[in-house]
Order: structure tokens, then C-alpha cells, then sequence
């Protein structure tokens, strides 16, 4: 028999964190895998403006890669302080310092490529752009959240802020670059 995706577990207004541990849905963690769920959404919508060609295929594997990256952090995010330990120690991919800097080399080649931009954007000159500009902002909201994390008692390794802080740097320029 297959198994439902409908659990009823959740319908009490809790859902389970990594290790098991019931939070309520409105739970700082929860708010945070949930923009970084999104972000991951967004990214992927993407991909289909990518029409083809050797930068778009570069572009196509940078956001994959970027993607399975907010896995990892999303599973570091979705377990308790107490887990966290239990949770380096695992198998599962974790963020690292290299990631990041995968990202910081991406901005740094925009960068390079001279692109024209004066003052605040104007998103929405046309759907790549606008659809990288969305992915920009759910970015600086699951920064926002991750930021909110360490009052609510949640340490956060650095690589994480990091790597989302940079990613809505990169998406920024991908939306300029789009434009022109």
C-alpha cells in the first residue's frame, strides 16, 4: 500500500522538527524553512526563462547546485538546538564555507562583466529579470528569518546568513544582467 502524503499530524497546528520534536506551525524554525522552501521554488522558476546556449547551461547548474544547497540548509535549520550536534555529526550534506564561496565567485564574474545599473531597479523589464528580482526578495526574507533565529535560542553556523546573504547578491545582479 503507498503511503499518503496527508499525515493529519499536522492538523492540530504543529508539524515535526528533523529529530521529531512537535512545534507549532508558526514556530521561528518552521518560518524559516518555509521562506527557504520558497526560495528554492523561486530559483527553480528560473529556470525555465534559460533558453539554451553555454552561459544559460552554466547558469541552469549554478541555481541546481545552489538549490541542493537550500536542502542541506534547510535541514540544519529544521532541527532543534538540542539535535544539532546529532545533526553535524550525520550524514546529511551540510553547508559549507566552499558553497559560499561558489557564490562570492559568481558575483565576482558579473561583476566583472561590466554591468550597467544606476541607482534602485525597477524590476520587471521582462520575465527573467522580474522572476530573478522575485527570487531576490523571498532571498533577503529567509534572511530575515534566519536572523531572528538566535533570539529565539536557535544558534545559526555563519556559512548559513552567508550563503543566503550572498545568493539575494547574486540574484540581484542575475535581474541586471537579464535587463540588458
Amino acid at each position: 500500500m503507498n503511503r499518503s502524503i496527508a499525515t493529519r499530524t499536522g492538523d492540530d497546528g504543529t508539524t515535526s522538527l528533523l529529530y521529531g520534536q512537535r512545534v507549532p506551525k508558526d514556530h521561528p524554525q518552521i518560518e524559516a524553512v518555509g521562506a527557504l522552501d520558497e526560495l528554492n521554488v523561486a530559483l527553480g522558476a528560473i529556470k525555465p526563462l534559460l533558453p539554451g546556449g553555454a552561459r544559460d547551461a552554466e547558469l541552469r547548474a549554478l541555481l541546481t547546485g545552489v538549490q541542493n544547497n537550500l536542502v542541506a540548509l534547510m535541514g540544519e535549520v529544521a532541527c532543534a538546538e538540542a539535535d544539532v550536534a546529532r545533526y553535524l555529526a550525520s550524514k546529511f550534506e551540510k553547508l559549507t564555507e566552499a558553497d559560499v564561496r561558489t557564490l562570492d565567485d559568481a558575483v565576482a564574474a558579473l561583476e566583472a562583466r561590466g554591468l550597467k545599473f544606476d541607482g534602485w531597479a525597477t524590476p520587471g523589464a521582462n520575465a527573467r529579470a522580474a522572476t530573478c528580482d522575485l527570487a531576490r526578495t523571498v532571498a533577503r526574507r529567509a534572511e530575515r528569518r534566519l536572523t531572528t533565529l538566535p533570539a529565539h535560542g536557535r544558534t545559526l553556523r555563519p556559512e548559513l546568513r552567508q550563503f543566503v546573504n550572498r545568493l539575494s547578491d547574486l540574484l540581484w545582479l542575475l535581474a541586471r544582467e537579464a535587463e540588458q
